[in-house]
């Protein structure tokens, strides 16, 4: 009876978390590369006495689930801390999930840490080749730390992979434009002193 008041209560405290991120995401500005919320489309309650393994399975996805949406809504709201509170949990639960990582850099990014970003950034990559967003926030975090190849070439391969369709892609190759545009001046000044001599 308890085990079933548990369950009752996680299913519920979902419900109301998904239409509680539904109704934030709607009203916040959209933030380009946080990874969205997925949706719920129907739960099924796996019965503890019946199956327990599957049980088991079953609420720690649920977990999982809450705690990512929990924290793609505090990255939102800029609540960087609790974002990454929330993130902790889910990678204590789901280690090997790149959409994890890669918000949890960018909850380090918004908080100022673009070193321990870019570690959850490359991370999200070694797990899945093909986090477009990971590719971008290492860019990112990467030029914040002044390592400038490192930005362009995770930027580079951001724009390379992006479908041509993404909305991201003209500000990656922006800041692209920037970079190497900074490059070249700081290449030019370096060696103007040299030939004047």
């Amino acid at each position: 009876m308890k085990q079933n008041k548990q369950i009752i209560t996680s299913v519920i405290s979902l419900c109301l978390a998904t239409v509680l991120s539904l109704f934030i995401w709607m009203l916040s500005e959209k933030t380009e590369s946080i990874t969205p919320p997925k949706v719920v489309k129907e739960i099924v309650i796996v019965d503890p006495k019946q199956h327990p393994n599957q049980h088991a399975k079953q609420a720690k996805q649920l977990e999982v689930d809450m705690r990512f949406k929990q924290a793609i809504l505090m990255l939102h709201a800029k609540q960087f801390d609790n974002a990454i509170k929330s993130l902790h949990r889910v990678l204590e639960l789901a280690p090997r999930m790149p959409e994890a990582h890669v918000n949890m850099g960018y909850a380090f990014l918004g908080g100022g840490d673009a070193k321990t970003a870019r570690d959850f950034f490359v991370s999200a990559i070694e797990l899945n080749l093909n986090q477009l967003n990971a590719y971008y926030g290492l860019g990112i975090a990467s030029e914040a730390l002044g390592d400038m190849e490192s930005a362009l070439g995770a930027m580079r391969t951001y724009v390379h992979l992006s479908p041509k369709s993404d909305p991201f892609v003209a500000k990656a190759r922006a800041a692209l434009w920037e970079w190497q545009a900074a490059r070249e001046a700081a290449t030019k000044k370096t060696v103007e002193p040299t030939e004047n001599k």
